[in-house]
């Protein structure tokens, strides 16, 4: 596991929308600008809830067969005994391996459980439920699908890289999200990342503030931007 984040780091990300944190990745050069964020089918739930922060906690799972007659079914004890060896704040991240989705794991039992168990919310390819009790307990579910059953849904494996949203995520990956969507952190820049964000909002700050004021001209924008007035613009 790289080192992990004080408190007062995480504190700082979860302070900025995730858009802000794609914007400052971007200026580390550190990996393709099409890669490290999940696709818009796993969807926020509850927009009106901040940005969470977290270290992945990665299992798959499985609603299609009864527990019983699936020999790859785990245990939820070990899987709930596994989340605790992955450093807090702690994000669930969950493939099901039913495509499309049929049962849910997630409702307003498991939301509670993962939450004593220091999770702050989950990501999953899979279906959740129970969304007013969830989001009045505080727990963020960014997921692909709304579902009304259960069915047979049971845990199939932990513990190790899953798929979910484009984007494979091992357990201890940095991960925020919020309304807008779910994006990785790179370990070695996750202590910048913040300042990064803030200097990438001061610049575009002054952009916006000149849009917004009574000297806005085309020419100026352009002069803001780096760029050149167009012919037309120029001052005979």
């Amino acid at each position: 596991m790289p080192s992990l984040l004080n408190d007062e780091q995480l504190a700082a990300l979860r302070a900025w929308p995730s858009p802000a944190i794609a914007n400052a990745i971007e200026t580390f050069n550190v990996r393709s600008r099409m890669s490290g964020f999940m696709t818009p089918d796993i969807l926020c739930r509850f927009p009106d809830l901040p940005p969470i922060v977290g270290y992945a906690t990665t299992a798959k799972i499985r609603a299609s067969i009864p527990p019983a007659d699936d020999p790859e079914s785990v245990s939820a004890l070990d899987w709930h005994a596994f989340i605790e060896s992955i450093p807090a704040p702690r994000i669930i991240v969950i493939q099901d391996l039913d495509q499309p989705p049929i049962g849910s794991l997630w409702g307003e039992v498991n939301g509670n459980i993962h939450k004593a168990l220091g999770a702050v919310g989950l990501i999953t390819d899979g279906g959740v439920r129970d969304l007013d009790e969830v989001e009045e307990l505080g727990f963020q579910f960014l997921a692909k699908e709304l579902l009304v059953s259960h069915a047979y849904v049971h845990l199939v494996e932990f513990g190790g890289p899953v798929t979910v949203g484009g984007i494979t995520v091992h357990p201890g990956d940095l991960l925020h999200a919020d309304k807008h969507g779910a994006l990785q952190i790179p370990h070695d820049i996750a202590p910048q990342v913040a300042d990064a964000a803030q200097a990438v909002e001061d610049r575009e700050r002054v952009i916006i503030n000149f849009t917004q004021s009574d000297e806005f001209s085309r020419s100026g924008l352009a002069e803001l931007m780096g760029g050149r007035p167009s012919r037309e613009e120029e001052t005979p």
